[in-house]
């Protein structure tokens, strides 16, 4: 059975508005590709890594869901204590933090690794601020990746930051509001089932702003463009959608070690955008923005319609490229998983 492989690639310092910051580090995901015209299943996959260990806290308190709410725990203002909510977009999971009183994150990046930690911390794969808006925007949002790098936007995350905040101003019903983050202008919008649909912009093709150095085949773009990697030879399609990703169909992924063939993809030549400096190989459960581009990709080569539903391993998520505004649009689910208060 034929499948996808988007190997995320690691992004220059500046790209275009959507790219990320220079320090940011892949994950790995895999997800299947439904569409009523998708003719072979798919399987997305990238990049992740192990978490260092810390000292334990000394002490951590939760709530469950049904006990509390957002907006009534986090009133408490005790000095060095965090209060957060953990939330979960298909088992992609985030601690979230309520920064609306000020423009700096209340916690360091060093801390963000210690909260983060899954044995030593509350666990999570990253921290995520909401923040003041600015340049017109209702809020802003910041995310502290689990090995303290700062991401500019995730896909996963924009949908637990919107039920955050829906819940922080008491918002009920279909809302949306505008999020400024260092990808850009992002619009969530929560739909009347709870489920969180995000535009994501449109998708960066041309070759040379993904960026690769793999030379256009189709317009300005490299699709099913032809890759050596370790004496093989790849079909890949070359799509950013603020973060790179190399998207292949021709692979069984039973037979693809990812630890190995993964650190390959994203130090190859012909991605300049790759990180010299840092490896994380492993898996997630979800990769929302991977999951945009496997869709983007199965449609430039044929294989799939705009609207598609994606299995990853922690749920499925809708994906629509809109043809008349070029927008990729997402749909999924953000759960809260427990409130809790940890000393700082």
């Amino acid at each position: 059975m034929a499948i996808a492989a988007a190997i995320r690639l690691l992004p220059p310092t500046a790209v275009s508005r959507r790219s990320l910051s220079s320090s940011y580090s892949p994950s790995l995901g895999f997800c299947r590709l439904r569409s009523s015209s998708f003719q072979q299943p798919s399987t997305v996959k990238a990049t992740t890594g192990q978490r260092p260990g810390f000292r334990v806290f000394s002490s951590m308190s939760i709530q469950t869901p049904e006990k509390s709410s957002p907006a009534s725990f986090l009133d408490h203002k005790e000095s060095g204590i965090l209060h957060f909510v953990k939330y979960h977009g298909l088992g992609n999971d985030f601690i979230l933090v309520d920064n609306r009183d000020s423009s700096e994150p209340k916690i360091t990046p060093e801390q963000a690794v210690k909260l983060c930690d899954r044995n030593f911390g509350i666990g999570a794969d990253g921290v995520i601020f909401a923040m003041p808006g600015i340049n017109g925007t209702d809020y802003t949002m910041r995310i502290f990746n689990s090995d303290g790098s700062e991401p500019e936007m995730c896909g996963n995350g924009v949908r637990c930051f919107a039920r955050f905040i829906a819940e922080l101003e008491n918002l009920n019903g279909k809302q949306s509001f505008t999020v400024h983050t260092g990808a850009g202008l992002i619009i969530p919008e929560i739909q009347e089932d709870g489920k969180v649909k995000v535009d994501m912009g449109e998708p960066i093709l041309k070759a040379s702003d993904v960026p690769t150095k793999l030379p256009p085949n189709k317009d300005q773009s490299a699709v099913k463009a032809k890759l050596d990697v370790d004496g093989l030879t790849w079909n890949v399609t070359c799509v950013s959608m603020g973060n790179p990703h190399c998207v292949t169909f021709d692979l069984q992924v039973d037979d693809l070690n990812l630890a190995e063939i993964g650190p390959k993809f994203e130090h190859h030549v012909m991605f300049p955008a790759r990180n010299k400096h840092r490896i994380r190989s492993g898996a997630t459960l979800a990769c929302g923005t991977g999951a945009c581009a496997v869709v983007v990709a199965a449609v430039l080569e044929g294989r799939a319609e705009r609207n598609c539903t994606v299995d990853l391993p922690g749920g499925p998520l809708d994906i629509e490229w809109r043809e008349d505004d070029n927008h990729v649009y997402m749909t999924g689910p953000a759960e809260v998983v427990f409130y809790g208060s940890v000393p700082l």
